[in-house]
């Protein structure tokens, strides 16, 4: 900017006077933020009443002294420099001279945000992701921010003196969990210019899901004890989670063994027969780990079992008494056992023949 100074000492040099930088006159927007290669324009107003003229000095866009005019539009049709600070220049008819700057940020979203180093990861071990930003400027005002899920992870700004566009990277080193497998991670470049209703809205980039290898773990207790009554049905549930998804391997009690032999097995529930009690043992695996369950099958005590049966045909036999009564007994009241009739209320008189 080899012009600035150029400005000043001519200043200086035409009046005389040393410029002043406490300016009886605005600008108006007092600050501009504008998009390379967009339209610029700013009002400068004397707010004395003894304002001889006024000029803007830029290397674009800068109009001459005006005498006689107490407002003056500064216009670029299509700004094409980074950096530009034009100044208002105000002379007053007292031959004193006042300079006021305009401050303008040109800026310029990324062309795109991505993400690298992406990667299946082990639970328990940490790994890096890289987030790249092209093409960004100024990018002493960008940060990136880094998301998982609905979560703000962290958020990195930076140091740079370039106003024109440069390229930047976030790294971000996170410690991998089971619950972590599926989640989603991206991250946003932003700038920081506007109020935060303001500006045009962060470039993301696209979601990566975290792919956690883990070993099985069962989703219900880890062994389980059961009792097997006759005529009942249980289920043995080995259910277990893990990334890969686990296979399954079963052991029976050795008596078992050939009746097992036929059916398919490979899965994490398992309906054993009432004739087989004993131990059964499911192996949930995958490349990570196994993960064993136990489950201990034994036959209700017989005199349990005698008991239970006694209480069912007690119960039988008294449905069996009770329908026995509703079949005999009449809507009437009458209750009929012999060929003779008793109605109930009312006295024999003789016996039937």
């Amino acid at each position: 900017m080899m012009w600035r100074p150029f400005i000043f000492s001519c200043l200086i040099a035409c009046t005389g006077k040393l410029v002043s930088t406490s300016c009886p006159f605005d600008i108006t927007p007092p600050r501009v933020v504008v998009r390379f290669g967009d339209s610029l324009s700013a009002n400068c107003t004397s707010l004395s009443n003894h304002t001889d003229g006024m000029g803007w000095e830029s290397p674009f866009g800068g109009v001459d002294f005006t005498q006689g005019v107490s407002s003056l539009l500064f216009k670029i049709d299509s700004v094409p420099v980074w950096e530009l600070e034009p100044m208002c220049y105000v002379n007053s008819r007292d031959g004193d001279q006042c300079v006021k700057s305009l401050p303008v940020t040109v800026y310029k979203m990324p062309d795109s945000v991505s993400l690298k180093n992406l990667r299946t990861v082990e639970e328990g071990r940490q790994f890096v992701i890289q987030c790249d930003v092209v093409n960004v400027a100024p990018a002493r005002n960008l940060s990136v921010v880094w998301h998982k899920g609905n979560k703000i992870l962290s958020s990195q700004t930076f140091e740079e003196s370039s106003p024109s566009p440069v390229s930047k990277s976030s790294v971000i080193t996170l410690t991998a969990h089971r619950d972590d497998d599926g989640a989603e991670i991206w991250c946003e470049a932003k700038l920081n210019l506007w109020p935060e209703e303001q500006g045009p809205p962060p470039v993301r980039s696209e979601a990566h899901n975290v792919n956690v290898l883990y070993p099985p773990t069962f989703t219900n207790n880890p062994n389980e004890n059961l009792e097997m009554t006759v005529g009942s049905k249980i289920s043995l549930n080995c259910t277990a989670k893990g990334n890969p998804v686990p296979s399954y391997h079963w052991q029976f009690p050795n008596f078992t063994q050939v009746w097992y032999r036929s059916h398919d097995v490979n899965h994490p529930i398992l309906t054993p027969s009432s004739k087989f009690p004993g131990v059964y043992i499911c192996t949930a695996s995958n490349s990570q780990g196994t993960a064993t369950k136990y489950f201990i099958i034994t036959k209700a005590p017989r005199d349990q079992t005698i008991i239970a049966t006694i209480v069912r045909l007690l119960v039988a036999f008294g449905l069996l008494l009770f329908l026995a009564f509703l079949v005999f007994t009449t809507h009437r009241g009458i209750f009929s056992c012999k060929k003779g009739d008793y109605l109930q209320g009312q006295p024999t008189s003789s016996v039937p023949v």
